[in-house]
């Protein structure tokens, strides 16, 4: 866990002002601790992404929220992928090769220009 000064000081680009403004426009959601907001691994890594976002790519304030809401997205449907692959595993070989063979019916429509049945 580290505090604030922690993380302005680890990552050099990092503007205090900014990211208390992300805090207050729930970008990031660090912990309290006793009075102290801590951040974790996580959000470190999600301040990384925002200052990369921010100021190596000039991505607007405005947008941010969005980006970081499709990517917050994506990141949930790979969750829910990786649970739903780890089922599928525990299943019988015959329900196995049943989903493998939907699946596999299903990918041709899913495929750009290809007509909806």
């Amino acid at each position: 866990m580290m505090s604030i000064d922690d993380l302005v000081e680890r990552i050099t680009a990092l503007q205090r002002s900014d990211l208390e403004s992300w805090i207050r426009d729930e970008l990031v959601v660090p912990r309290q601790d006793e009075g102290t907001m801590v951040f974790n691994d996580m959000e470190f890594a999600r301040v990384r992404l925002i200052c990369t976002l921010r100021y190596e790519l000039e991505i607007d304030a405005d947008t941010l929220p969005v980006i970081l809401s499709l990517i917050d997205q994506l990141h949930e449907t790979r969750q829910r992928l990786r649970a739903l692959s780890a089922a599928v595993t525990t299943q019988d070989k015959s329900v196995q090769a049943a989903i493998i063979a939907a699946m596999e019916r299903d990918s041709g429509s899913l495929a750009p220009g290809s007509e909806e049945t």
